[in-house]
């Protein structure tokens, strides 16, 4: 099925879905408007009409807390930084290009890998959680990483990027076009590494405006942003979600989000960027990139501002993450049918 942008595969499952990245997708229905052909797992009705309605739904304990923590503590470790002396979080250093000193300001972890990562990946209740948004079980799991940040100030102020009228706003944005005519479906999903406290910024998110979004695109220009909304927030208010160590939160692509800024003393704000999409079994290419990368620890290719880290790259710190069964399959490495594809 030839497309504009490239060839359109289908996803491994019963129920339509078509991509060509594995990062959105086409579907017969949209994501909202999905009527449960297969029974809930983790997502009460109460929780999947929530999800429908207003764009994201949190999952409790998808993760152990004490499995969050641990996953904190490498964060920290990771990017040699002392939990216990803010100093160390501010230590002037080089960067390659604007986009690494962009990540840096945000907090992201150049990791994705390592065997707790992985872990969560693997774990039974977040699979569920995803397998009742999307639908189907047939899944692939994003090659994602992790986000620790502290107080955004010094070299971490957000107002060392220069800010833009339009397009990307970090603070509140779109993941998809959202002035197409059929909207992509995409999920995106964190997992929170601590309890959320409401100066320590993170996920917030414009829930009404998904509810009424059919309703008020007709009232806007024909040339209005795709991914920033240009709302009144006293009509669409933000909020912030509060969330406990090991909560899943997951979100409709179309749902306008973004991360608000660190304005405390000395806590950070800490996630794992955790995601599930059906899987693209038939595109060999895409999946073979998948398995190489998590055999041999290499940056994942799937999004352009994934950029490895520039001290000392996670492929030379530890081994290759063991996979479960159903690890094996969210990655590719095995087809949902039971086929091994690669070894």
């Amino acid at each position: 099925m030839p497309t504009p942008d490239g060839y359109l595969y289908r996803a491994a499952s019963d129920r339509p879905y078509f991509s060509a990245d594995g990062d959105t997708y086409l579907a017969q229905t949209p994501l909202k408007n999905i009527d449960k052909s297969l029974p809930l797992r983790v997502l009460s009705k109460e929780d999947l009409a929530f999800w429908q309605t207003y764009g994201y739904v949190v999952v409790k304990e998808a993760i152990p807390a004490a499995a969050a923590k641990k996953l904190l503590d490498f964060a920290w470790e990771f990017q040699g930084l002392d939990p216990g002396r803010p100093d160390t979080w501010y230590t002037e250093r080089a960067f390659r290009t604007d986009l690494e000193r962009d990540l840096y300001i945000y907090g992201f972890v150049e990791a994705y890998h390592h065997q707790l990562i992985w872990d969560s990946r693997q774990t039974q209740r977040v699979y569920d959680a995803f397998v009742d948004v999307w639908d189907c079980e047939e899944l692939w799991v994003t090659l994602d990483r992790l986000n620790l940040n502290p107080p955004n100030r010094g070299n971490r102020s957000r107002s060392l990027i220069e800010p833009t009228d339009e397009g990307f706003d970090i603070e509140l944005h779109w993941d998809v076009d959202s002035t197409r005519g059929v909207l992509p479906q995409r999920v995106q999903g964190i997992i929170a590494l601590h309890d959320t406290q409401p100066e320590l910024g993170g996920f917030q998110c414009s829930p009404e405006l998904f509810r009424r979004f059919d309703r008020w695109k007709l009232d806007q220009p024909a040339d209005r942003d795709p991914v920033r909304p240009g709302v009144d927030r006293s009509e669409f208010p933000v909020v912030r979600p509060e969330l406990g160590a090991g909560d899943l939160l997951i979100w409709n692509g179309m749902l306008a989000h973004g991360v608000a800024p660190n304005t405390s003393e000395r806590g950070v704000r800490s996630v794992q960027y955790l995601s599930m999409m059906p899987a693209l079994e038939e595109h060999h290419e895409l999946r073979a990139s998948r398995v190489d990368s998590w055999r041999h620890l290499s940056t994942p290719t799937w999004n352009k501002t994934l950029v490895g880290d520039a001290t000392r790259h996670e492929s030379l710190r530890y081994p290759t993450a063991d996979l479960t069964d159903l690890g094996e399959r969210l990655l590719g490495r095995t087809s949902w049918n039971g086929i091994a594809t690669e070894r």
